[in-house]
């Protein structure tokens, strides 16, 4: 199972990469999250983690597993039969603005359940959390 969303942000790259890995902001800006612990700034790195909370979902380990400072993070939550993989992309555009992207990627043994059941939620999530960055950059 894989979703991905991106949205324009008319905020240059270094701000939303800003707002994007001050990751504890994220329950501020997006309905998706409740809460976020991080431990300061050394979560961004490969084997670095952060614990978030998402409403309807209990508390989830996201381990960092791949890092292009100013550019993209990818994390992974394993759980018994599934493993989920979200990346975040900025990439700059010719006029100074930024496209945001967002991407899920599940599997495993019980993906396809799991799949069925979370598929609807995962994407209004992303959709928020897209929505949510948009605003908060371009405010800032």
């Amino acid at each position: 199972m894989e979703f991905e969303v991106t949205a324009e942000v008319d905020a240059p790259n270094d701000r939303v990469w800003a707002t994007l890995t001050e990751v504890e902001t994220w329950p501020e800006w997006t309905a998706s999250i409740t809460s976020v612990e991080a431990p300061g700034d050394g979560w961004l790195a490969p084997g670095g983690a952060v614990r978030i909370r998402q409403p309807g979902m209990g508390t989830l380990r996201w381990e960092v597993i791949g890092l292009e400072p100013g550019e993209a993070f990818t994390w992974r939550h394993q759980s018994p039969g599934v493993t989920t993989e979200a990346s975040h992309r900025i990439e700059p555009t010719p006029d100074g603005r930024s496209e945001v992207t967002l991407g899920i990627r599940q599997w495993g043994p019980l993906a396809p359940l799991v799949g069925l059941i979370t598929a609807r939620r995962i994407r209004r999530y992303m959709h928020l959390e897209a929505d949510g960055l948009k605003r908060r950059c371009e405010v800032g």
